[in-house]
């Protein structure tokens, strides 16, 4: 009989760690996690990347919502939505701080590195004119070869009204002295760097802001169709120390970026595993540059970046079941 107890206790002391450690195993199991990102489409690919490994640590992943930049960070402060994958800094300091900051974000790592933006013109224009530098276009003669409608002023595209890189640009062309000779398209960047690709295409002059990873990038290619335009000096709006010159001496007007991503804090304070993970997460830039030209070029749904998504994985399996051990380690300390 007492052999029996002894038999019947161990079995049930082996059961208990068992549960044990599926619990650990498993730090997100009746947990709902809400991503959000912006309305770009082409940040899709690197969200859904977080949910598949929040998912391998156990918790339900909702669908993700896309709403405007300033939604998102205030949504992600107020634990309306969990985490947003693309948080660029320090292009968005300003909407970090305004919905904030350190008091309502956690915020650890990097997860995509040398994210770039600033001016591009075409590279036949660039070197028939010897333009090299965006105050150039101060000339009415040479901002005239980039007129599309006609009015003598250089089209230069520009991105959606709200984003931070719209009231650079905006702030940069008054402090450049170039509003009278350059007029800034903003709107929906998607239609107006398409109308832009198509005037290269036809072989007239272009100028426009963009930003690395993106699909542009690989259609417009630095070097070959395109160069970047140097900025007279630096200037961001509310930072008059502010200093955009890059390592290698040249000054483009914007900072070098980097794409973190960004939590609740109390959720993450609750959350060890998932909190570890979004620390320890890294994306090459080229990745999602390559993944946002295949959308560009056709594989654009939902379940096609899910694919991307699935198949950038496969391909680094190793390295995603190391974040995945690192993140459930963390859950039991």
């Amino acid at each position: 009989m007492k052999k029996l107890l002894s038999q019947s206790v161990a079995a049930l002391a082996v059961a208990s760690a068992t549960l044990t450690v599926n619990a650990q195993d498993l730090p997100g199991k009746g947990k709902t996690v809400q991503p959000i990102q912006s309305t770009i489409q082409e940040e899709s690919f690197q969200t859904v990347i977080v949910d598949r490994a929040l998912e391998k640590l156990g918790y339900t992943v909702k669908p993700i919502k896309q709403v405007a930049y300033n939604v998102a960070f205030t949504s992600v402060a107020n634990g309306d939505a969990t985490f947003m994958a693309d948080s660029w800094q320090p292009l968005q300091n300003d909407k970090y701080a305004a919905a904030g900051g350190d008091k309502a974000f956690y915020r650890k790592g990097v997860y995509i590195a040398n994210s770039a933006q600033g001016y591009m013109i075409d590279k036949k224009t660039a070197e028939k004119y010897h333009i090299n530098n965006i105050k150039q276009l101060k000339d009415p003669k040479i901002a005239k070869l980039f007129d599309q409608d006609g009015d003598g002023k250089a089209d230069l595209a520009s991105c959606d009204p709200g984003w931070s890189c719209n009231d650079i640009v905006n702030y940069q062309m008054k402090k450049f002295g170039l509003s009278k000779t350059i007029k800034t398209q903003s709107g929906n960047y998607a239609a107006i760097i398409a109308n832009t690709i198509a005037r290269y295409k036809e072989g007239k002059p272009i100028v426009y802001f963009t930003w690395m990873p993106y699909w542009v990038s690989g259609v417009l290619v630095n070097g070959k169709d395109v160069v970047w335009l140097q900025v007279p000096f630096s200037a961001i709006p509310g930072q008059p120390n502010a200093d955009t010159t890059l390592p290698n001496g040249k000054n483009y007007g914007f900072r070098m970026n980097n794409q973190r991503i960004l939590a609740n804090k109390a959720w993450a304070k609750a959350n060890p595993a998932a909190a570890k993970l979004f620390a320890i997460m890294k994306l090459n830039v080229n990745d999602v540059s390559a993944e946002n030209l295949m959308m560009r070029q056709g594989q654009s749904s939902d379940s096609d970046i899910q694919a991307h998504a699935d198949g950038w994985i496969k391909a680094h399996q190793k390295t995603f079941n190391h974040w995945i051990a690192v993140a459930k380690q963390a859950a039991l300390k």
